[in-house]
């Protein structure tokens, strides 16, 4: 406070401190002690406190329950709601649970989710230009309010809910570790090939339609195929021969396995003994079986004893050869007694019907008007939020 107070900045950060001297003079910021006078006029409080890691790896929230407490104690009477902003990083949940604890005896006081996404030295000039704005509130009009106060700044406010602006900061920040990881692991086999890790890199992200995009980002169902699961175990091998740990890439084949086992939990979940399967390529508009995980449940669903019916537009048992024959005919020897030759006859020989690849929007309604119950492994599904627990 005693910094700001003299216009100076309380550590480095390039370009603030030319800001705190143009703003104190101008009498738009100054510091000072929490009191009831400031909330009473207050309409937004931002909290920005830090919330650090404990022992075990869950963040620390007393700082924030600190703040909550003092603001809830010092409040008095309102005539016009009060907005509690979380600028901090907070796990899914911690911010209903200080409307429902903190603040259970205010009806007057809404709760907004505001990650922030600035780069230790880099924070002002992100500030005024940022890469991603997000809002989440409590009521629609409490995260407008919020997404308002960036209306002079370049780019889009995304209004999403509470919980997913509470995620969104975790899901950046492990995506750009994830990047550095991978960057990390490809150049250094790379190096160990005599291969410039740079050009490599550099090579790879002008490909801004699959490679540097949304392409691959959205969660579904596992993959498969005759590329990915072949070139990451030829990668992950090469690499051992030359004694490099590539942990990051040796990950994603058990991560893929796993995510798998849960598809395969969620349909034998399903109800009714007799289940449809659409799709048994590894994705849509093809007919290319290798490793394709739907396989692979349907080798579960087998074992458990259930009635199937599998359907594919693009797959005629008669008119597959070669390795693609042999894979499907080796992990599945009955597969010719499984699959109908239409969509109508799945649907009518189908209690419950399982997608495991996208359909078109004209058979996706067929689905719909079949009035059977229905899994859709390409996108995944909207849980009940799990408990998060009392805030620390």
């Amino acid at each position: 406070m005693e910094a700001v107070a003299k216009a100076q900045s309380p550590f480095f950060e390039a370009g603030l401190e030319s800001l705190i001297q143009r703003n104190v003079v101008e009498g738009r910021l100054n510091a000072g002690p929490l009191d009831e006078t400031i909330l009473d006029e207050a309409d937004v409080v931002m909290l920005c406190v830090g919330t650090p890691s404990q022992s075990n790896g869950n963040i620390d929230l007393s700082h924030l329950r600190r703040v909550c407490d003092d603001i809830a104690a010092l409040l008095r009477p309102r005539k016009k709601r009060l907005i509690v902003t979380v600028r901090s990083t907070v796990f899914p949940g911690s911010c209903e649970t200080l409307l429902e604890t903190v603040f259970a005896h205010r009806d007057d006081v809404d709760i907004v989710s505001n990650p922030e996404f600035l780069r230790e030295g880099t924070a002002v000039k992100d500030f005024m230009e940022p890469s991603l704005l997000v809002v989440g509130g409590s009521t629609d009009q409490a995260a407008q309010s919020v997404a308002d106060l960036y209306s002079g700044l370049p780019g889009k406010v995304s209004i999403v809910s509470l919980r997913t602006a509470e995620l969104i900061k975790y899901a950046c920040n492990a995506f750009h570790a994830v990047k550095i990881g991978f960057a990390n692991e490809m150049g250094s086999l790379a190096s160990s090939l005599g291969v410039d890790p740079e050009q490599v890199m550099a090579t790879m992200c002008q490909d801004t339609k699959l490679n540097i995009s949304p392409a691959y980002l959205k969660p579904g169902f596992a993959f498969g195929g005759s590329c990915l699961p072949k070139d990451l175990r030829a990668l992950t091998f090469r690499a051992s021969r030359l004694d490099i740990k590539l942990p990051l890439l040796e990950s994603v084949l058990p991560s893929n396995d796993e995510h798998l086992r849960r598809n395969i939990r969620e349909v034998l979940d399903l109800p009714g003994e007799r289940i449809g399967i659409f799709g048994l390529a590894f994705k849509e508009g093809t007919d290319d079986l290798r490793e394709s995980p739907v396989i692979s449940i349907i080798e579960h669903l087998i074992g458990k004893g259930r009635s199937l019916r599998i359907y594919d537009p693009h797959i005629q048992l008669e008119e597959i050869y070669g390795s693609n024959l042999r894979f499907v005919v080796s992990a599945l020897p009955h597969i010719g007694r499984l699959l109908t030759r239409d969509l109508d006859s799945l649907i009518a020989s189908s209690d419950t019907l399982v997608i495991a690849q996208k359909p078109t929007p004209a058979t996706r309604a067929q689905m719909t008007a079949s009035g059977l119950p229905m899994l859709d492994l390409t996108k995944l599904s909207l849980k009940a939020p799990a408990a998060t627990g009392a805030l620390v």
